[in-house]
């Protein structure tokens, strides 16, 4: 009996030892190959005029143009509001590997979708503004990918390559480079903003050079056309943006240059001779860049500029117009709108840090001109964030953030204005530019941030 109670006991002690040891190994795989991050986020923000803006008023855009009623600018209304909606969580996986094959993923999100604006015709009549701001937010997808990582290449006699391969949703290349703002929209609309599906891939040639190429799909940021904003262009177009770049960085420095080509089929179908018609149309944008940063110590600088055609898919206050009658066939001819935009960011410190950002935007118009007659404004396929009679418009923004441990507290002034130009008799010039009573229009945003880090 005793033989049998000591071996029961045993076996028991056996088994929560090895119970033990599985729990400790399934501890040690997701400590080493799971990362679980995130933040509560608050944002504080009040507005001196009606603007366009997103996520419940907290991703700015711009201050809206004049619109008198007896002598009164209506859109000359302050608001304010706070939310903690853009609270973030995501899981990093890493340290998978086959031989010199190294494995990764990413999935990212937040609480933005769900937003719903005011129903009924009242809103619109006793408010300046139908935003969306109120509702319960729901979950929705910000990134989602997987790597493949090939590292310790051999490249010439003694140097080494990496080649890595980003498959899923992500950053646009083009966007992933963000001043040392804390404010929602980074940046946004003078500098691109965009995260979407793509297949991406780097390769790092030695210690300073970079070579990456992408092609890239649509989804929540999208190109704008005669039926609104929609990916539905690029899918009937069946060709993928491209992009490429090459960077080079070194002790602090880097500099890299980009391109990025768009091809797209505002519509399929079409009218002739009072059918409908298969149409042949397409529209096609190149758009280039130039990023640098450079940091030292507890200063750090970084600067961009974009110049080309479109972007409106990446939040650029820029798009494209139908121009000149239609074609035999039923089908439309279209030209793209010039744009350049630029930023500037500088930022000191560590505990407390100070950030100052600067930000420029022109609207450059057709480069040639459609015809000898003015555009329609409903032929110009704008960014659904901005407006076609945009001339110019530029941001001083000025931030101080206290950090301290998992703790950021941030307060920030932002001065946005925009130069706007009158419509003729809903016409623009033959470059698609409203170019009659050029005025400016300007807000002041203060805005405060309380955001914890796990």
């Amino acid at each position: 009996m005793a033989v049998a109670l000591l071996s029961a006991g045993a076996m028991t002690i056996s088994a929560a030892e090895k119970a033990a040891d599985q729990k400790s190994e399934v501890k040690e795989h997701l400590q080493n190959h799971f990362k679980m991050y995130g933040f509560i986020r608050n944002y504080f923000a009040f507005d001196s005029r009606e603007s366009v803006s997103g996520t419940g008023d907290l991703f700015y855009y711009l201050p809206k143009d004049v619109k008198m009623s007896e002598g009164v600018d209506l859109n000359a209304t302050p608001s304010f509001r706070f939310l903690a909606l853009t609270s973030r969580v995501g899981v990093d996986v890493s340290g998978y590997y086959i031989g010199n094959l190294h494995f990764g993923a990413k999935v990212e999100g937040d609480f933005y979708a769900g937003l719903s604006a005011a129903s009924g015709s009242s809103a619109s009549s006793y408010f300046p503004s139908n935003s969306k701001i109120g509702g319960t937010a729901q979950a929705r997808l910000r990134q989602a990918y997987a790597t493949l990582t090939w590292k310790d290449l051999p490249m010439g006699v003694n140097g080494k390559a990496s080649v890595g391969l980003k498959i899923g949703q992500a950053w646009h290349p083009m966007a992933a480079d963000h001043p040392h703002l804390f404010s929602l929209e980074v940046g946004a609309p003078f500098g691109p903003f965009s995260r979407t599906p793509l297949v991406q891939m780097d390769a790092n040639l030695g210690d300073h050079w970079v070579v990456s190429g992408a092609a890239i799909w649509q989804m929540q940021y999208q190109s704008a056309g005669p039926a609104g904003a929609s990916p539905i262009y690029m899918k009937y177009g069946m060709t993928p943006e491209m992009y490429a770049a090459v960077a080079y960085k070194s002790n602090g420095f880097l500099l890299r240059g980009g391109v990025d080509v768009v091809s797209i089929k505002p519509r399929v179908l079409g009218e002739k001779d009072g059918n409908t018609v298969k149409v042949s149309d397409r529209k096609t944008s190149v758009l280039g860049y130039v990023y640098t940063q450079y940091s030292y110590k507890k200063f750090a600088v970084k600067a961009k500029t974009t110049f080309g055609e479109g972007g409106e898919h990446m939040n650029l206050m820029s798009g494209y117009a139908k121009v000149g009658a239609d074609n035999a066939d039923g089908s439309w001819n279209y030209a793209s709108l010039r744009n350049s935009s630029s930023w500037l960011s500088m930022s000191y410190g560590k505990k407390w840090q100070g950030v100052l950002f600067l930000g420029y935007v022109k609207n450059l118009g057709l480069a040639e001109g459609a015809s000898d007659s003015p555009i329609s404004k409903d032929q110009v396929y704008f960014c659904g964030n901005g407006f076609p009679n945009i001339n110019q418009m530029y941001r001083i923004n000025p931030q101080i953030i206290y950090n301290i441990g998992k703790l950021n507290v941030g307060l920030e002034y932002q001065w946005t204005s925009v130069q706007y130009g009158e419509y003729d008799n809903n016409m623009l010039n033959k470059y698609a530019l409203a170019d009659k009573n050029l005025h400016w229009v300007g807000n002041h945003r203060v805005n405060m941030m309380v955001k914890f880090n796990f």
